[in-house]
């Protein structure tokens, strides 16, 4: 058989490696972005299946969120605002349970 270059030097497929259509994808854009409404589908148990058995019925051993982390990612400017929004939210429950006085009782 030709080696890959024999094949890319050929006059016949010289094109291929001018033509955009056959570039491989950057690996910034093979996940598809999504924003923080569906953040939730990397954790939650309604989107968590554990596969044993491939399409061909091969034994494997993985689930269904590591493939959501191979094919989708979050997009960069929500999970910066995900990371700030916890950290406010972990805030906010310290300030509310400092502000309510433990020996007062209204009944």
């Amino acid at each position: 058989m030709a080696s890959q270059e024999e094949i890319l030097n050929d006059g016949r497929f010289s094109r291929i490696t001018r033509d955009p259509r056959f570039w491989e994808m950057p690996e910034k854009e093979r996940k598809v972005k999504i924003d923080k409404r569906f953040r939730a589908m990397f954790h939650d148990k309604k989107f968590k299946l554990k596969y044993t058995v491939d399409k061909r019925g091969r034994p494997v051993n993985y689930t269904s969120t590591e493939n959501l982390r191979k094919f989708y990612a979050l997009s960069e400017s929500d999970s910066d605002l995900s990371e700030s929004g916890s950290k406010e939210h972990t805030e906010k429950k310290k300030k509310k349970k400092k502000a309510k006085p433990k020996g007062d009782a209204d009944s």
